[in-house]
């Protein structure tokens, strides 16, 4: 007996399992969300207008708003994501790829127009390419773990790197034997191409580096290193979380094998991110979780896989965060992050030009115009998480403070850590004499 399916023409059934579905980005659709509101209301803007995008900012537009210079362990989240995430819980709250009632065919049709904004937040030509994961760094334990790395590989990064680019591979190297080795830096800031060049031997598998520091906001030169690597038949995993969202990203043309990167670093919902891969890539990579949604199907005797990205998915997956990170990747994209770098430096310059001569304080990183929005800084005499409390308690002005999770930099240093402003489109002239007049009444007091 035939069975006619009634599947929406946006989206086709997989030829590989009837609980999966393809989204097909140039087919009409009928669908209307905050995504796609986000993306008409931004991607017409051509210059920089701060006081405009402040209004998106609920906690901006409150009496007790804070001078906000954290974005970046966390951006703020504009109207348009919390609307987003709330369309989803009050009006099409179903599982997606599994029912075929139109709330569930919203759902899935939702969850992988999210999945191509992402795609086109990173660059990527396919969304095939793009995996929904809860932050960069379960992105960078998927690549570690599943590369089926063993006793004598070598896996290299920069001596500057977050612990998600760390701790995996001190891990593997505890567990599996792999040879974990660090790049040391030139000059104290710098990647030192040279000195990749000779510590990649006939046994290093991986180069994973950060592309942007959250320590200092210096940007390490990502086709740089990937074109020496993939010459000596290398691969290539980059931590994206501090650039994807403050310049324009395209891994087609970096040519780089993996990348991760976090939506609450560009406006999206926490517990949420992505990892890239190049189609191929992804084929090879062993999976970490498997079980529902990542299979065609199973017997008693075995299971197939489906092909990437639904194999890397296991399980029920955050379909309302998905969508915001889809609604803030529309969001930040129609910003215009050429804007967004220009407007970040822009404020750094004037925060670094009243804080540099400052008895007392110094900076932890390069010259201004080679770290982007980010000022680490220590105050002579302060622990900095007292730094961070008193300008909290006195002055309603948020910053970081401690390791910022890069502690092997710290540590090799002797250094007990730095306050850290970072900057973000929605900041402001404003905000930046707030800070800097609170600093220097702090070093006067």
């Amino acid at each position: 007996m035939h069975i006619r399916r009634l599947v929406p023409d946006h989206l086709e059934s997989s030829p590989c399992s009837p609980c999966s579905f393809h989204y097909d980005p140039f087919k009409k659709s009928s669908f209307q969300s905050y995504i796609f509101k986000s993306a008409l209301l931004c991607h017409h803007q051509i210059t920089m207008d701060t006081s405009k995008y402040r209004k998106d900012f609920p906690i901006l537009n409150t009496e007790d708003g804070p001078t906000y210079l954290d974005s970046a362990c966390m951006t703020l989240r504009p109207q348009v994501v919390i609307d987003a995430i709330n369309e989803y819980y009050t009006k099409y709250p179903a599982c997606g790829g599994r029912s075929v009632h139109k709330l569930s065919w919203q759902v899935t049709e939702g969850f992988e127009m999210a999945r191509d904004s992402l795609r086109r937040l990173m660059g990527a030509e396919s969304s095939s390419e793009i995996v929904f994961t809860r932050n960069t760094t379960e992105g960078m334990n998927m690549v570690a773990n599943g590369l089926g790395l063993g006793k004598g590989d070598k896996v290299l990064t920069s001596d500057k790197e977050h612990n998600s680019n760390v701790v995996p591979w001190h891990h593997l190297a505890k567990y599996k034997g792999i040879n974990y080795q660090v790049v040391p830096a030139k000059d104290n800031y710098f990647f030192d191409l040279e000195a990749l060049k000779e510590m990649i031997d006939s046994n290093t598998k991986l180069v994973s580096f950060v592309h942007t520091s959250n320590l200092d906001g210096n940007t390490n030169p990502a086709k740089d290193i990937i074109e020496i690597c993939h010459d000596k038949g290398v691969k290539v995993l980059m931590d994206t979380a501090q650039s994807a969202p403050h310049k324009e990203l395209n891994v087609v043309d970096l040519d780089v094998d993996f990348a991760a990167a976090s939506a609450h670093k560009f406006c999206g919902p926490s517990g949420m991110g992505l990892l890239y891969g190049k189609y191929d890539e992804l084929k090879e990579l062993i999976p970490t979780y498997v079980g529902g949604s990542t299979v065609v199907s199973t017997s008693y005797e075995g299971y197939e896989l489906l092909p990437p990205p639904s194999c890397f998915e296991a399980g029920l997956q955050d379909y309302a965060g998905a969508i915001g990170a889809g609604a803030a990747a529309e969001y930040v994209m129609g910003v215009g992050r050429d804007s967004i770098s220009k407007h970040e430096n822009k404020l750094n310059v004037l925060l670094t030009k009243e804080l540099e001569d400052l008895d007392g304080l110094s900076i932890v990183g390069p010259e201004v115009s080679q770290r982007g929005g980010i000022c680490s800084f220590n105050l002579e005499g302060w622990d900095s998480t007292d730094v961070a409390m008193h300008l909290d308690k006195k002055y309603n002005i948020a910053i970081r403070s401690g390791m910022h999770c890069v502690h092997s930099w710290f540590n090799s240093r002797g250094i007990d850590g730095s306050a850290r402003a970072s900057i973000y489109f929605y900041n402001n002239e404003q905000d930046i004499t707030a800070f800097t007049n609170a600093i220097k009444d702090t070093l006067s007091g």
